[in-house]
C-alpha cells in the first residue's frame, strides 16, 4: 500500500443520495482521506464549506433546491482555494462544461473505482486539474459557445494582451490538448521552463488550473473546434 506523507485532504461530500455519500465516505476514509462533512443539496454544501473550510468538495451536479453548478459557483467565489470535483452519471454533460468554466477542477462519473476516487481527490488537492487536457478539449469542443452552445459564456473576461508571445503560444497549445511533456517536445524547451510559462499564464489570467486554461483558449478564439496541435499558427 502506498504511504502518503503529505497531510490528508479534508473533504466535504455533497449528494442528495445518502447511499452515495456513505459509500464515498467509506472509500475515502479507508484510504486515509478525512471526510469532514456531508451535504444533501447545494445550499447545505455552501454552508458546510463556509463552516468547515475543506480542501476538496465532491459535488453532485443534480440536487434539489440549489443544484451543484450554482453551489460550485458560490463556493469558489467565497473560498477560492477550495477545489471542486463535479459528480455526474454522464461523461459529457453540458453542466460539466459550465462547471469547468466556473472554476471546478474536473469531474468524475459516479461509477468511479475506489482507487480512482481517492487518487482524484489527492490530485486536485495538489492544485492540478483532474481532467486530462484531451478530455477537457473534447468537452469544450462540444459545449463551448463558439461551438454553438446555448450556454452563456462565463462573466469573467481576461486580457490576453498581458501574455508574452511565448506564453500565448503555450496557452494555445494547452488548449489543443498538449501536456507539459508534449509542450516541451514541440517547443524544444525543458519541462521546467514549460512549467514556469504555465504558472505565469495562470497568474496573469487568474486561472485555477489547466481545465480553465483549455476553456479560455476556446472562448477567446485562440483555438477553434477541430484544430489539432499541428494545425494553424499558435501566435496568430
Amino acid at each position: 500500500m502506498t504511504t502518503h506523507t503529505e497531510p490528508a485532504p479534508r473533504v466535504v461530500i455533497a449528494d442528495d443520495q445518502e447511499l452515495v455519500r456513505t459509500g464515498f465516505r467509506l472509500i475515502l476514509t479507508a484510504r486515509g482521506i478525512d471526510v469532514v462533512g456531508e451535504a444533501g443539496d447545494g445550499a447545505e454544501a455552501v454552508a458546510a464549506v463556509r463552516r468547515l473550510r475543506p480542501d476538496v468538495v465532491l459535488m453532485d451536479i443534480r440536487m434539489p433546491a440549489v443544484d451543484g453548478l450554482e453551489a460550485a459557483r458560490r463556493i469558489l467565489a467565497q473560498a477560492p482555494d477550495c477545489r471542486v470535483i463535479m459528480l455526474t452519471t454522464f461523461d459529457l454533460d453540458h453542466y460539466v462544461y459550465a462547471a469547468l468554466a466556473a472554476g471546478a477542477s474536473g469531474f468524475l462519473l459516479k461509477d468511479v473505482t475506489p482507487a480512482h476516487l481517492a487518487a482524484a481527490v489527492r490530485l486536485v488537492d495538489t492544485g492540478d486539474a483532474l481532467l486530462a487536457p484531451s478530455i477537457t478539449r473534447r468537452l469544450v469542443e462540444r459545449f463551448a459557445p463558439s461551438a454553438g452552445s446555448s450556454l452563456a459564456p462565463p462573466a469573467v473576461h481576461r486580457d490576453l494582451a498581458a501574455l508574452t508571445p511565448r506564453e500565448r503560444e503555450v496557452l494555445t497549445l494547452m488548449g489543443r490538448g498538449l501536456s507539459n511533456t508534449e509542450l516541451a517536445q514541440k517547443l524544444t524547451l525543458s519541462e521546467a521552463t514549460v512549467k514556469t510559462h504555465v504558472a505565469r499564464i495562470f497568474a496573469k489570467l487568474t486561472l485555477r488550473d489547466r481545465a480553465q486554461a483549455v476553456v479560455l483558449a476556446y472562448e477567446t478564439g485562440l483555438v477553434s473546434p477541430g484544430e489539432s496541435a499541428d494545425t494553424a499558427n499558435p501566435c496568430r
